[in-house]
């Protein structure tokens, strides 16, 4: 009995002294976060910083020190300077027409593809994949002449239009990966209660694609209120704009006024920031979904 128990505290010993290692692994993705948070911020803060500054003090100073005096007027300066109200609200309409059109048209369909197989659906989902990867460098001068034929150049519905045709395929590609890693049986015991396809698709198969419509929905409004090729080439008066090309026309005629330049960089992402803290969550457990089945 006395050996039994000799022989297993060294064991229990053993079995501690391994638990107390340190992790070091773990203590490598600490040190990366860390890392990465320090890269991420110092530009951020370099940011801040100058928008609160004056000319002579952001051209004299560190970048990287907080102002000598804090020029808040700055923020005023860059809104009424570069038209922010008008142009924010002008990438608001775009965004919010836009990314809930979309990603209505992408479950739908992505649905049909996923869940009501045809002849030719791997076909369609092809040519929707090869969709997705065209760059929209090599349509802009066919899509001004379409717009302009159309006469919805120089229009926020001229803009919607193209924003929706490249954006759907993509969605429809991630969604599609969502709906087919779905149990067949959810389909299956609805349909025997007498459920339709419609209802199978609104109250089953949609609220089980949440937490991958919630991620797309940040990732679609931040392409779409960052977008600048498209909107630069169709949308010619100022009165028009959206949010980047505001920007850059604030940074071509102000470029020497840090201050008002860097805070209209910080209030142009503030909407941005803002739809991710709402949706974060959904972002978090829905940005890779749509790769658990394809």
């Amino acid at each position: 009995m006395s050996g039994v128990m000799s022989s297993s505290i060294p064991s229990v010993r053993s079995g501690v002294r391994r638990r107390a290692r340190p992790d070091w692994f773990r203590a490598g993705l600490w040190v990366a976060l860390l890392l990465a948070l320090i890269v991420w911020s110092i530009p951020f803060l370099v940011m801040v910083f100058t928008s609160f500054k004056a000319n002579a003090d952001a051209a004299a100073s560190a970048p990287w020190l907080p102002p000598s005096e804090w020029h808040v007027a700055n923020y005023a300066d860059a809104a009424r300077t570069g038209r922010l109200a008008t142009t924010a609200v002008n990438s608001l309409i775009v965004a919010l027409v836009k990314v809930p059109i979309g990603l209505a048209v992408a479950s739908a369909a992505a649905f049909a593809l996923s869940r009501l197989p045809f002849r030719g659906s791997r076909v369609l989902l092809a040519v929707i994949v090869v969709g997705s990867m065209v760059p929209v460098q090599i349509a802009l001068s066919p899509l001004f002449t379409e717009m302009l034929n159309l006469g919805l150049l120089n229009s926020l519905a001229g803009l919607v239009l193209p924003y929706l045709a490249f954006g759907i395929p993509y969605q429809i590609f991630i969604l599609h990966g969502f709906f087919s890693a779905i149990p067949v049986e959810l389909e299956e015991a609805a349909r025997l209660d007498g459920a339709s396809t419609f209802r199978i698709f609104w109250r089953i198969c949609l609220p089980l694609a949440v937490p991958a419509l919630g991620a797309l929905f940040i990732l679609d409004f931040v392409a779409t209120w960052n977008e600048y090729a498209i909107a630069q080439t169709l949308l010619q008066s100022q009165s028009n704009w959206t949010i980047p090309l505001a920007v850059q026309g604030f940074s071509t005629q102000y470029s020497t006024n840090f201050g008002p330049l860097n805070a209209f960089i910080i209030m142009s992402v503030v909407p941005v920031l803002i739809v991710y803290l709402l949706f974060q969550r959904s972002f978090v457990s829905g940005a890779f979904a749509g790769a658990v089945k394809s």
